[in-house]
This record gives C-alpha cells, structure tokens and sequence, in this order.
C-alpha cells in the first residue's frame, strides 16, 4: 500500500466527512459553548498544524536518518525534505487536521462544564509527574540514542508539561471532552498504524523498541503511545486555546502583543 494510498483511505476521507458534519452543525446553529470560543476554529487549527510542522520535522529527520523508523522507498513517490517523504509532512497536517477538528466537533456538541478553575494543584502535580517521567527518558536517551520510547517522550512531554503547567485545571475541567477526544482517535490511528506497516510502507526498527505490542502483532506499543502523546498534544492545545479562561492567565507583559495578534489573525 503505497503511503499517500494510506493516507486517503484513512486520513483524508475521514477528515472530508468530519468537516462536513462540522459545517452542517455550523449551519444548523449547533456551535462550542460560549466559553469555548476564543478563537475562530478554522485559525485554531491552522495554528496547530503550523506549529506540528515546526516542531516535528526535526525529530522525524533524526529518527530516519538513524534508522529508527524507515518507509518502502517503492512505496513513496520519492520527494523528501531531508531524510522524510512528502507523505510523511502530509501526515503531520492531515493528523493535526483530523484530531483537531474532531475535538471542535464534540465541543459542539458537549456542554460546557460549570467548575471553577484556578486550581494550582492541579497545575503542579501533573507537571511534576510528567517531570519525572521526562528525566527518566532523557537519561535513558544518554544511553542510548536511538531508543524510541524514550526519544517519544523526551521530544512530546516538554509542550505536555508547558500545557499541564498552564492549564492543567482547565483541562481537568474538560477532561470529559478531552477523553471523548483523544481515545478514539488514538485507537483508530493506532489501529490503522498496524494495517500500514503490515503492508509494509513503514518499518520499525525491531533493535529500537521494546518488542512488545499493543494488541496487534503489527502495532508496537510506541507506535500507540506516539498516537497518545501526539493527541493529547492537539486536543489540550485546542481546549485551551478555545477557552476564553485561558486568555486571563497571560502575563501583562504579553497582553498588548497578543491582543494585536488576535485581533489582525481573527479579522
């Protein structure tokens, strides 16, 4: 199966019927809560598949270039950027597309919770835990740099914890929306994951991994957890984002540059 193949059959043909459902609730007058509106959803997403671009090229290059993860080159149509297929960068939008729109479309349709928020416990704690974590995968990096569970987590929990750091009571808050959010796109990445590499047209590396599977024999359990790391990323990223008690929480310093932005990016 070639990889743009892959990708229509199961990113791109998903995404076209979500965003329809998206528009038809639009129209019908079926929109986020009020308090989820801070920015325009289109600009939201926008804003994150830029910033997924950003920040994922990097890492990827590293890991095909030492042989961590690798694709059919007869599988391609042969453009790279560095060491990565086109397909590969399409990904990173299409997946940033679907998980993000897929949180705005359950926002629409989830009320918004009435909890207070300012909990600073819930700020801290899952940032520490999260810390912890993160170190262990730095130091087991030290040892070995090509180990793909911990190069997953030591690239996906730096801007976890920033997001835990800033809002980890809102996002608490919204856990309901979130779990409804994240699951089912992380199963179904997961699971469609396994179809493309038992087809061949992207390999892990068995020397990298822990060789154990989540549930397939064709799904290694950092590919799951790669799809886990990565949602959680854009679906807090899109609540807190949307969430207008966000914005209070900005530095004085920032404010005048940021209403700016938001002001020239929402016209």
């Amino acid at each position: 199966m070639k990889y743009f193949g892959f990708l229509i059959r199961f990113v791109i043909i998903p995404l076209i019927a979500l965003r329809f459902l998206i528009w038809r609730d639009r129209k019908n007058g079926i929109t986020p809560p009020e308090s989820m509106q801070n920015w325009e959803e289109d600009k939201v997403l926008i804003g994150h598949v830029t910033i997924a671009v950003a920040y994922t090229t990097l890492w990827d290059n590293y890991l095909v270039a030492n042989n961590v993860w690798s694709y059919d080159p007869d599988l391609v149509n042969g453009a790279t950027i560095g060491y990565v297929p086109i397909e590969e960068y399409s990904f990173f939008v299409l997946q940033s597309l679907l998980t993000g729109s897929w949180t705005q479309y359950l926002m629409g349709r989830m009320e918004a919770p009435e909890e207070n928020t300012d909990n600073i416990l819930l700020r801290v704690l899952p940032t520490v835990a999260l810390g912890v974590i993160w170190a262990n995968s730095a130091n087991g990096l030290m040892k070995d740099r090509k180990n793909y569970l911990h190069l997953i987590l030591g690239w996906a929990l730096p801007p976890i914890m920033f997001q835990t750091a800033f809002g980890g009571d809102i996002l608490w808050k919204h856990r309901k929306l979130l779990l409804a959010s994240m699951l089912p796109a992380t199963a179904y990445l997961g699971a469609t994951d396994s179809v493309a590499i038992k087809a061949g047209t992207w390999r892990i590396n068995p020397d990298n991994i822990t060789g154990i599977n989540f549930i397939s024999k064709h799904l290694p359990i950092e590919e799951q957890l790669f799809f886990l790391v990565t949602n959680m990323l854009l679906t807090f990223g899109v609540t807190l984002v949307q969430a207008k008690e966000s914005e209070k929480r900005l530095p004085e310093f920032i404010r005048p540059a940021y209403t700016r932005f938001k002001s020239q990016w929402n016209s």
